[in-house]
């Protein structure tokens, strides 16, 4: 069994050790541009390079290093008819659900406007926000978002989702469809995006989508960055109609200097660390699938192409 293994960061190393210990069967290789590859039998990758497509014709199934998968479907005309497997959650619900109820609840204590008053020296309590009033909606509630919901749950927000199609959960408020979004946003104060990136989610977050939202709502976005319209989303912070958001993610990234992002004091920006992959979690993951394929048994986690996740 060959391995091509594409890493963006160059960084090959430890992934070609760990799987020599998950899969000591198979010899990886790692893809360099310009250079002639043997034929693999399969691909470990995530955002592929163009260049790269033509060696990967001839693969089994093409695997990706991350739980999405938008990296890889902006080439899905040119790609093989073989399966493109995205990862499971390997220790990245957790980690999502952790960043989304810090920010959330970040933003219910008020840490943020007692951050801005240490620095002016001034001490003085401020009213508390009402639970009851603060609904937490989760966009996208897959197996990530599903486990944010579970955090949050704990602390006792009101709970609702909004997802393409229904999914019905105890003490959940349940939302499905283009047809209701607009009164899933009108009823959320903390609203967290962890849709998948495709063409309909592409800019689903623009000035209009997000002029639905109660003044004073919060947003953070853990799924991808070209989900909300940057421009529009700044204009609303600056009008007051959103009292900030928490973003992990970007259209350009890193984030350019000079992006009017960094200097907005509402506006909390992290670099692309809501869920990080764990390494050798993955690997093993991948290496049973691979296993699994090569007994020709299927697999779980192939992407939907018409779906685009």
């Amino acid at each position: 069994m060959r391995i091509l293994l594409h890493r963006a960061d160059g960084n090959s190393g430890p992934w070609i050790e760990d799987f020599a210990a998950a899969l000591p069967e198979a010899e990886v290789v790692v893809w360099q541009e310009g250079t002639q590859q043997p034929q693999c039998d399969y691909a470990v990758l995530w955002q592929p390079p163009e260049a790269m497509l033509p060696a990967l014709q001839q693969v089994k199934a093409i695997f990706s290093t991350g739980a999405g998968v938008d990296g890889i479907m902006k080439f899905i005309g040119r790609l093989p008819d073989v399966p493109i497997v995205r990862l499971a959650d390997v220790g990245m619900a957790i980690q999502m659900a952790e960043y989304a109820a810090h920010a959330t609840l970040r933003y219910y204590r008020r840490f943020d406007e007692y951050e801005t008053q240490q620095r002016a020296g001034v001490w003085q309590q401020l009213a508390q926000h009402r639970r009851e009033d603060f609904t937490v909606g989760v966009l996208g509630m897959g197996v990530l978002g599903a486990r944010v919901v579970e955090a949050m749950r704990h602390f006792g927000f009101p709970l609702r989702a909004w997802n393409r199609s229904r999914k019905t959960v105890d003490g959940v408020r349940s939302f499905a469809g283009r047809a209701e979004l607009d009164a899933f946003l009108a009823g959320t104060r903390v609203l967290v995006c962890m849709l998948p990136l495709t063409a309909e989610t592409t800019d689903l977050l623009d000035h209009g989508t997000l002029s639905k939202l109660p003044r004073g709502a919060y947003v953070i976005n853990v799924a991808r960055g070209a989900q909300i319209v940057e421009e529009d989303l700044l204009a609303l912070v600056r009008s007051g109609h959103i009292a900030g958001a928490t973003l992990d993610v970007f259209r350009t990234e890193p984030l350019p200097a000079g992006h009017p992002f960094w200097s907005e004091p509402r506006i909390t920006v992290t670099p692309h660390i809501s869920a990080l992959t764990l390494r050798t979690e993955s690997i093993v993951q991948m290496a049973d699938k691979m296993r699994t394929l090569e007994r020709n048994e299927p697999v779980a986690d192939v992407v939907d192409r018409t779906r685009g996740y």
